[in-house]
This record gives C-alpha cells, structure tokens and sequence, in this order.
C-alpha cells in the first residue's frame, strides 16, 4: 500500500492548456482543405459558396456536389450590397412583411428581405472574394462617425408599389458611401461594382393586384420609421446561372423512378426555368437541385414557391456605429445565411403572433386586439380525409377484392374487413372507403386530442363516404362516438371545375355557343361561399372539427383570416399539395373580431 502512494506521489500535477490568443497558428480553412487534397478551384468554390462558414461544412458541400456537372466550372458567383436594418425598425419591417403576406399573399418585394440596394449585381472570382469582404470592412471603418443618423424615410405609394424612400440629401451621402466601395473594391479586389443610380429606398410591395392596396398601404402606415435602427452594410452571393429561375422549397422526400428523375429532400431548395418547362408532362416540372447541382424531373406537387433570398449566401456585415467584427462566429451567420431571421421561428419576439403550420404554405394566426383579450377563444380544426382505397390500390380496386359471386373478399390487410352498406358495387366506384390506415390515421388523431384535453363541440363532414369513415374514427378516438354526432354538411363537397362550353366546339363538338344553362355550374366563388355557411356555430368557446377534402384546408380558413380568395390557379397548386389526413390547427378566432369581418348572418 505504501508503495503505491509512493508511486503516484511521483506523477507531476497535469498542466492545464490555455487558449491564449496567438499561442497557436491556426491553418486558414482554404489550407486545411488542400492538405486534405482538395483541388484549389474546388475548395475555394465549396468555402464561397457556403460562406466561408467552416472546413465542415465546405467539405458537406463537396461531397454532396460531387456528381455536379459544373463542379469545375470557373464561373464566378453573383454579390450584391445591401443596407439591412436592425433593431426596433428592423421588427416593425418584419412584422409588415408577415401581415402583408397574411392579408394580400405573397407580391415580390417578399422574394427579398427589408433592404435598400447600394449597387447592381457584380461578380467576382472565388479567389477574390477574401479581398472584397476587406474591401467592404475598410469602407464602412472609413464610414464610422460619418454615415447618417437616423436615415430620414418617407412613405410612398402607388397603384402597385409602395415603399420607403430615403430624403434626396441624405440618399447622395449614401451614394457616396457606395462609390467609396467600389473604389476600395477595384483597389482590393479588381472587382467592377455600378453604385445604385435610382432613388434610395426600403420596398414594402410591389406587383402586387390593385385590390390590395388599400389593405397594404393600412398595413405600411403602421410603421413608425422614426424608430432607432442600426443599419448593416451586408454582402450576399447568388449563383448566376440561376438569377432568373423560380426559386422552389421541397416539402417532401421523393426517391427517383427513372434516371432522368430528381431525388428530393425536405428543406432542399429547387431552381425552376420557365423554358425548360415546354417538354416536361402535366405534373412535372424540370429543375436543379441547390443541394446537389444535379437536374431532373420532379413532381409539381412536391415543391412550394421559395423566396428568391432564401438561397442567397451571406458573406459579410458591418455596423457603421459598432466597432465589432463581423465574423464574431455563428451569431451573424446564423441570422442571414440560408433561411433569413424573418423566417426563423427563434427570430419573432415574445409579442408576436405565433404561426401556424399549414400543409401547403405557412399561415398565421389572426392578430387579436387588447380590448377583447378576456373573451373566450373558439378553435376550429379543419382536416382532410384519411387514406383511401381508389388512391392505394388503383381506380379499379373493387376488381381485386370481388369473388366470382361479386361479394366483397379482403385480399389485403390495409382493406377494411368488411364495407358498410353504402348502396350497389357501382356507388363505390365514385366514392371509395378509406384504407386501414386511413382509419387508424383518424383514431389516433382522435386520442392525441383526447389526451391534450381538447374538447370537440361540432363535428361537420363532407357528405363522401371517405370524410364521414374519418370524422367518425376521429370520434373514436376521443371516446365520443356514442355522444357526439356528425353533421354531414353538402356545401364540404370538393370543388369539380368543369370544362366550359364554350371550350368544346374547338374540339370538334357541334355545341349551341352561348346556350344558358338552367342550372349554373358551381364556380370556385360559390364553393369558398358554401364552405362557412350561414348559421355555422358561432357560440363563444365552441371547438369546431372539419373533415372534407383538400380544398377544405385553404377554403375553410382563407375567408376567416380576411384574406381575398386565390385565383383558380393558384387555388389547384395549393390544393395538389395536401397529403391524406393534411389538417390545420388550431386557427384560433375571437368570436368579436370573427363577426366583424364576416357577415355570416
């Protein structure tokens, strides 16, 4: 025993390694990546088109870029410099950009954050874009003490802009500023940059139909623009070969069928040409995936439209009243690079409205006023059906689960054991049962909002078989099968738009041309009507359940929400994109505010 404490006796005490800073000589990320082998263009090309985040995540990048038919090639990427509110201004924008999309949709100033643009677009070389981030560091160190402060804003509208424009005086000194850059950018980097010639400003909307400017321009007067605010200079890079495509989110995994197929994966971003379109099926539509550099055929119904900046690369910020680096880790990159903070769910501040998640598109919650805060909230949930037959085992399921005789045989453990009395073989045809899964999808529904102690007060259905076999599973669930019964509601029927009779003579049909038929088709108008009727169940508290069919989720809930109805075109993209069982909620509506904007009775 002596002698072992006489061994451990000996051992020194540890020293303890200090970061001290200088004490160790890191390797540039540009270094690490060629003594892994990396080939120069290559490696520069992954740093700047991750931003120069880490070695990490430009190795991810190479890796996933492998298969890249322009992996190699030289073409440069695409900057642009910006001014970036932050602080109190900064919200006040963010909060217009997320009510004006919730009132009116989407117009194009929201393909890009609240900013107001210093000079066009200019390329530059990978190798250079190190200098041109010191190029924009010197300027606005040059910048500090001098730029102006506040920048005095005015509001401006037309029938299809509106915007924020710097006072003319104060929008030359930013010019100068500009041209400051650009001198410092020829010097650093030899990089040609055209500072912005029109009128400074900060867009609100554009492009947007004349019937929402009233809506908008409320919404824009709301701003305080004499709130403090720290302006940014930033540096963002696009990739040029797609400066003129849609942008597309993907919302869900696709594995190929075919080899001219892409694989998808949720979060990815697609780019989309218009031109490359003319060939593609109905459906389908020809894009490049941002993740891999790889172009396919990919399901329409796949893929939400994206805003333009999403996939924008953040390169550099400066204060011009702070003195701290720009690169102080992943604070400042985390908030611009990829999903920008007005998109981020960390980003909104504790007053904000919560979102809500809708299957197709994000949507939001009313903004409910001080003055009826205390009244009792009603929430309305609205799903789709469960799974269905004619969907899993084809149009012509009824031929695999018929014997000779014509009786119904199970052949499938996702087919129900048996099909309710629903009328002759034929009625099924029209209008399939769900799956067992489909019925399982409903009852668990049913449990989870047992257990989160949600009440159901009426049960409203579409009259199809598949919606009533769901509402009635969903009771279920909530062990109120025996107490609660279901309305099944005629106007919950899905839309069916109809070819026009005035298309068909071009077809070939000897038709009378303006013949007034005696009973009117429904149009997509009198479905969004029919969805809420008169005498919908107003009363104070009251949780409403929904189940119908696609169009339900944004037909049920646009009109409560305020927001004009989408174009026939628009409406069929959102409608393609809800899964079985695609359900909203909860919507939460103050039963004051609900009467005031609908006149229900």
């Amino acid at each position: 025993m002596a002698a072992k404490e006489d061994l451990y006796s000996k051992i020194l005490p540890r020293r303890l390694r200090q970061n001290r800073a200088g004490s160790m000589k890191c390797s540039s990320s540009l270094d690490v990546l060629l003594s892994m082998g990396f080939p120069k263009p290559r490696a520069l090309k992954a740093l700047v088109s991750t931003g120069g985040r880490s070695v990490q995540a430009a190795c991810d990048w190479l890796f996933s870029h492998v298969d890249d038919p322009f992996l190699d090639d030289p073409l440069p990427r695409e900057y642009v410099l910006y001014l970036r509110p932050s602080g109190p201004l900064q919200n006040q924008l963010s909060h217009f950009w997320q009510q004006s999309r919730i009132t009116c949709g989407k117009n194009k100033a929201h393909n890009i954050f609240p900013h107001i643009t210093l000079c066009q677009f200019f390329m530059c070389a990978d190798h250079k874009v190190e200098a041109l981030c010191e190029a924009l560091q010197a300027s606005v160190q040059q910048w500090r003490g001098r730029f102006p402060s506040p920048l005095p804003l005015e509001l401006y509208t037309s029938s299809n802009f509106i915007g924020l424009f710097v006072e003319e005086q104060v929008a030359d000194i930013l010019k100068l500023f500009a041209a400051d850059f650009a001198a410092e950018a020829v010097r650093k980097a030899e990089v040609h940059v055209e500072p912005h010639k029109k009128q400074l400003h900060v867009t609100l909307a554009y492009n947007f139909p004349s019937d929402h400017l009233p809506s908008l321009e409320k919404l824009a007067k709301g701003i305080e623009v004499k709130l403090g605010c720290d302006w940014l200079a930033v540096l963002f890079s696009r990739d040029i070969r797609f400066a003129n495509h849609e942008t597309l989110r993907v919302m869900y995994p696709y594995v190929p069928q075919n080899d001219d197929e892409l694989e998808l994966v949720p979060g990815d971003f697609v780019f989309m040409s218009p031109v490359d379109q003319n060939s593609t099926s109905e459906g389908w539509v020809y894009g490049t995936s941002l993740a891999t550099g790889l172009s396919g055929l990919l399901p329409e119904n796949y893929v939400s439209l994206a805003d333009e900046s999403d996939t924008w690369v953040f390169h550099a910020s400066h204060s011009f009243f702070s003195c701290e680096a720009s690169d102080k880790g992943s604070k400042d990159r985390g908030l611009f690079d990829g999903l920008l903070d007005s998109r981020r769910p960390d980003s909104t501040s504790p007053g904000d409205t919560p979102s809500l998640s809708l299957i197709c598109h994000p949507m939001q919650v009313l903004r409910i006023s001080g003055g009826h805060s205390r009244q009792p909230k009603r929430t309305l949930f609205v799903c789709r059906h469960g799974e269905r037959m004619d969907v899993v085992f084809g149009k012509h399921w009824l031929s695999l689960c018929s014997d000779s005789k014509g009786r119904y045989v199970r052949s499938n453990l996702n087919m129900p054991p048996s099909l309710p009395l629903w009328g002759g073989q034929r009625d099924y045809d029209m209008d399939a049962p769900i799956t067992v899964f489909g019925s399982t999808q409903a009852r668990l529904v049913g449990e989870a909002l047992l257990e989160s102690n949600t009440a159901i007060d009426f049960v409203y259905c579409s009259p199809a078989l598949r919606c009533v076999q769901t509402a009635q599973n969903i009771l279920k669930g909530l062990q109120q099968d025996s107490k609660l019964k279901v309305r099944v509601e005629p106007g919950l029927f899905e839309w069916t738009k109809w070819v026009s009779g005035s298309s068909m003579p071009a077809s070939g049909f000897c038709l009378v041309a303006y013949f007034t038929p005696l009973i009117r088709r429904e149009t997509k108008t009198m479905f969004m009507s029919l969805c809420i009727p008169p005498g919908f169940p107003l009363s104070v508290g009251n949780n409403v359940l929904i189940v119908a069919h696609a169009s339900s989720l944004e037909a049920c809930t646009r009109q409560l929400q305020g927001r004009s109805p989408q174009s026939a075109k628009d409406f069929i993209q959102v409608v393609r994109k809800v899964p079985d069982f695609g359900i909203v909620s909860p919507l939460i509506l103050d039963l004051l505010k609900l009467l005031s904007n609908l006149n229900l009775y």
